[in-house]
């Protein structure tokens, strides 16, 4: 598989892992915090923060998340899953871009 294939293979297969696997954290909580939409507050703060805003993430952040009813597992998945998330959507943005400016080089 070339070099390429095999990073996509692997950005699936660790998607797909923390969207399905095994979890204290529901399926959909993950998926809901991967995508950045529809988690209640506080966690959609949280989760929105590690998404777009990492380094304003604090700790009364995770205070107030663990105090609506998650465990420290569950949040440390669905930040995992915000992380990832946001990585996957800028991943792509860059692999559309490249595929474009490419077509455009090639048709140029």
């Amino acid at each position: 598989m070339p070099d390429e294939g095999k990073k996509r293979a692997a950005h699936r297969a660790l998607v797909d892992r923390i969207l399905n696997g095994a979890g204290r954290a529901s399926t959909e909580q993950r998926a809901r915090a991967f995508g950045n939409d529809g988690l209640s507050p506080p966690v959609d703060t949280l989760v929105g923060k590690v998404a777009t805003r990492p380094t304003q993430v604090t700790e009364a952040d995770f205070a107030a998340a663990k105090a609506s009813g998650f465990s420290e597992d569950q949040l440390f998945e669905l930040v995992i899953c915000a992380a990832v998330g946001q990585s996957a959507r800028l991943y792509e943005a860059g692999l559309a871009a490249l595929a474009e400016a490419t077509a455009n080089g090639e048709a140029g």
